[in-house]
């Protein structure tokens, strides 16, 4: 079966291979009056106009009227922190009245709570909680995403939630990757070396031996972890041949974004504090910096990361929502892509990368998804939007009119029906 998406106003495919740096994040080809072509889950064709020649898309079995909009790669969010159960409105309705997230941390809250939430769970209600939010994102274009342990803190309980995001992973259309993540607080009555001790020891290798994450993170703040522990998982990360990552300087400058880079991590995420001192280790470096204006956004926080001198220093700039019940309760990227526009200072098209390639590139998989290319696999996006930029321009206009997910139509809006002919119009969601 075949599909395909006829005379959208432009398409963005981000053709190409390996991340995307500096000025080539906003020097990019955009194809106008094209159209694409989807045979066996991937793309066979991409090109311009609407006359014939070689390498001209259209004529699938099933077609989808793209007049007038914008066609992009499927969104990659690179940071989330699902399964998890359960969320902490109080504690956000708390903020807003002026208390500290590292207070509610201290006191319990926070991590700590759903912790306590995600174990008062049982196994079907956190996986039916989680494919519902698999299910929001998919509607607003997000075809692959990173799920991570950290709310169990246990041995056990956090082999438990990885094999839920596994279990997860095989019951969502999405390509789906998942990071340990038990490195997110300290348990009570551990000391923070001796819990490093029984992640590196005890949890990473049952996790590599059961195949349940390909790669482990810490948080690396005053009230988490160290760099010293950050070293330790590095080694062992190393030795068992994962990917290692890293919450680097969210709440503070705890120089771990430029340890980050020294050290070779896959990532360093959020970035809110790092130093323009550090920018450039970051920029010399294959580590990916990963924004999360999602969470500056809830929290609130005046010091934001120092996203264009990222750019301009030619850094791996990716883009995610951080979604969990605490500190980003948001799981539209489009959403993310205006936040890190108008918060951030980043330009449309650069968002476009970092929430495509580079967020592809962050979790390994930018040889699969994040780009609309002949032999790639069908992730896209139709946008009720003549450019990428009218996207940014109206934040709350849901733009999503289509979403193509592994080369099968997942998703229509709402009266845009009729914009789909063909046998698999009565598959499409509403």
């Amino acid at each position: 079966m075949s599909l395909s998406i006829e005379n959208a106003a432009t398409i963005v495919p981000l053709s190409g291979d390996g991340p995307i740096r500096g000025e080539a994040m906003r020097s990019i080809e955009v194809l106008e009056g094209a159209s694409v072509t989807i045979d066996g889950g991937v793309v066979a064709s991409v090109g311009n106009g609407a006359g014939g020649g070689e390498g001209r898309a259209g004529g699938g079995e099933v077609a989808i009227d793209a007049t007038g909009c914008t066609v992009v790669p499927g969104f990659v969010d690179p940071h989330t922190h699902l399964p998890f159960f359960g969320w902490r409105a109080d504690e956000d309705a708390a903020r807003l009245s002026g208390l500290r997230y590292e207070t509610l941390h201290k006191e319990s809250g926070g991590i700590f709570r759903s912790q306590r939430m995600f174990a008062d769970a049982g196994d079907d209600e956190v996986l039916s909680f989680a494919m519902s939010l698999a299910s929001q994102m998919l509607r607003k274009g997000t075809t692959t995403f990173e799920t991570k342990s950290g709310y169990g803190l246990t041995i056990e309980a956090e082999l438990r939630q990885l094999r839920l995001a596994r279990r997860l992973a095989g019951a969502v259309p999405q390509t789906v990757v998942t990071t340990c993540l038990a490195a997110h607080a300290c348990p009570p009555g551990k000391g923070e070396g001796e819990w490093i001790g029984e992640i590196a020891e005890q949890l990473l290798p049952q996790v590599a031996a059961e195949g349940l994450a390909h790669a482990a993170d810490i948080y690396v703040e005053s009230i988490a972890f160290q760099l010293e522990h950050a070293a330790r998982l590095k080694t062992t990360t190393d030795e068992l041949g994962m990917r290692m990552r890293m919450h680097a300087d969210q709440l503070e400058d705890s120089q771990s974004g430029s340890f980050a880079a020294r050290w070779g991590l896959q990532s360093a995420d959020h970035l809110n504090h790092t130093s323009l001192a550090a920018v450039g280790d970051i920029a010399a470096s294959d580590t990916a910096a990963v924004l999360l204006p999602g969470a500056t956004f809830t929290l609130r926080q005046n010091k934001k990361p120092p996203a264009r001198n990222l750019i301009e220093e030619g850094a791996i700039v990716a883009l995610g929502t951080d979604l969990n019940p605490g500190t980003s309760p948001i799981h539209s990227m489009p959403f993310a892509i205006a936040l890190a526009c108008r918060i951030y200072g980043l330009r449309p098209l650069e968002a476009l990368v970092a929430a495509t390639v580079n967020a592809a590139y962050t979790i390994g998989l930018d040889d699969q998804v994040g780009r609309i290319m002949p032999g790639r696999r069908a992730d896209l996006v139709v946008l009720d939007v003549p450019d990428f930029e009218s996207l940014c321009y109206r934040p709350d206009h849901d733009a999503v009119l289509a979403v193509v997910c592994g080369g099968d139509l997942v998703h229509v809006a709402p009266g845009a029906e009729g914009r789909v002919t063909g046998d698999l119009r009565r598959e499409a969601n509403g």
